[in-house]
């Protein structure tokens, strides 16, 4: 069923964005703004643990992404073919280390083949195509370190070198699980957001703590948090326009809770029949659905009602180049209705998988002024079908019912096209090749307990 909880974590700087701009594959949304589709989520596997995965399926282990260009890039081919690798990995028994290599292969043949034409008698033709391997605008790394301090608590930092950027980013997360919470530091140096239109801003220095209560049977989810934004932010791919507000310098406090709940309407349940026995040699098993999460055909509606407010600490609330008030004081409410409806039960081999999900967002701010002002309704639409086997074609698409400054009238404002590929053995992992024509952006990931 499509995410529920993602209403609650937009509101929040903690929802990421895949993406393949950055080598740890995502970037942040901007709170305040409509919800992103649910495809467009990042996986929760950090990309080293992605990388070591999906290395032996690939042709040398090169993993490949595509990404339009941004304003720092002085040609097109930049941005267009990645081909990511992992170079080490060492693990210990509670410490992982990996280096992230990324090369630009067609900005590289272009080059060289210009250099080849190029007329110069001072250097050699084979010199200077040879010093040509070595330009640093062909090639990113980045290093990530993952280590467990216990079994709740893990510290990812993660730092990578873009050739055509002048400065590095640097990246640490510390995750600490309790019973009935999830702890959460995060910092970033600089920290990548990305807007409903697809545009990259970059905020010089981010810091965010979160603490996150797990859903329980009441359906009853809290949340907290304060964040601080260090440095103008500024946009990556755009001269025009202004910054968010929400990106702007200051210290934000959050708060937030929700309920949630889910009714079936109708629901085929697993049998022993569906358990299909196969032999082989020295014994059998019985087969499962490809994803678990997927095994029975049903019917469901569900919804999510909840509220968040903020306060705004420092910085400057009157932006005087554009002439904009950021409030001190806002509060919004927030709210979802999703319908779920599967036919087949996902283990043979084709015809046994349709799925279509149907979620509609609404949302209501109000400032300090109590001026109510409300945001367009989205509807968010999920359709899977089986193609072959454990290969499924998903199409996410959002629409807006409203109308905005481009369009009038109900109109589509993004769409995600995808191939997953489940695999049995994770119980609810998958590889997923996605595109997104909006960004012009498009990479393979794993995801694993993510719906």
């Amino acid at each position: 069923m499509a995410n529920l909880r993602t209403s609650m974590d937009a509101a929040f700087y903690d929802l990421n964005i895949a993406t393949p701009q950055t080598l740890h594959g995502s970037a942040r949304s901007i709170p305040g703004e409509p919800v992103p589709l649910d495809g467009a989520n990042a996986s929760k596997v950090p990309r080293m643990e992605q990388l070591t995965f999906l290395g032996p399926g690939f042709p040398l282990g090169l993993i490949p992404s595509f990404a339009r260009p941004l304003s720092y890039s002085s040609q097109k081919e930049s941005g267009s073919l990645s081909l990511q690798t992992l170079w080490l990995r060492q693990p210990a028994e509670n410490w992982q280390l990996g280096l992230v290599g990324q090369i630009r292969p067609r900005k590289l043949l272009s080059s060289l083949k210009a250099e080849a034409f190029r007329a110069d008698p001072k250097v050699s033709r084979f010199k200077r195509i040879f010093k040509k391997f070595f330009d640093r605008s062909f090639y990113s790394f980045g290093s990530s370190s993952l280590l467990e301090l216990g079994p709740s608590t893990h510290v990812l930092l993660s730092v990578e070198k873009d050739g055509q950027r002048k400065n590095r980013c640097t990246k640490a997360i510390v995750n600490h699980q309790l019973p009935d919470h999830d702890i959460t530091l995060e910092a970033a140096w600089p920290e990548l957001f990305v807007d409903r239109y697809g545009k990259y801003w970059n905020v010089p220095e981010s810091i965010s703590l979160n603490c996150l209560s797990l859903i329980s049977k009441s359906g009853l989810r809290y949340r907290f948090g304060i964040h601080k934004n260090t440095g103008s932010p500024s946009a990556l791919d755009s001269v025009e326009g202004q910054a968010p507000a929400s990106l702007r310098p200051g210290i934000c406090a959050k708060a937030a809770f929700s309920y949630e709940k889910s009714k079936d309407l109708w629901r085929n349940p697993e049998t022993k029949e569906d358990l299909v026995l196969v032999k082989k040699h020295g014994g059998g098993f019985r087969t499962t659905a490809y994803d678990l999460r997927m095994k029975e055909p049903h019917a469901a509606i569900s919804g999510i009602l909840g509220a968040t407010c903020e306060a705004w600490f420092g910085g400057k609330n009157f932006d005087d180049n554009t002439n904009t008030k950021r409030s001190p004081f806002g509060a919004d409410l927030f709210g979802s209705i999703c319908f779920a409806f599967q036919q087949g039960k996902f283990r043979k081999r084709y015809g046994d998988l349709t799925r279509f999900d149907a979620r509609l967002d609404l949302a209501k701010g109000f400032s300090d002024t109590l001026n109510s002002s409300s945001v367009s309704p989205q509807l968010n639409l999920i359709l899977q079908q089986q193609v072959l086997g454990p290969l499924v074609f998903r199409v996410n698409s959002k629409v807006s019912l409203g109308s905005s400054s481009e369009r009038r009238g109900p109109h589509i404002e993004d769409v995600i096209y995808s191939l997953n590929y489940s695999m049995r053995y994770l119980e609810s992992g998958k590889v997923v090749a996605w595109y997104s024509p909006k960004r012009n952006e498009g990479m393979v990931e794993v995801r694993v307990c993510e719906f």
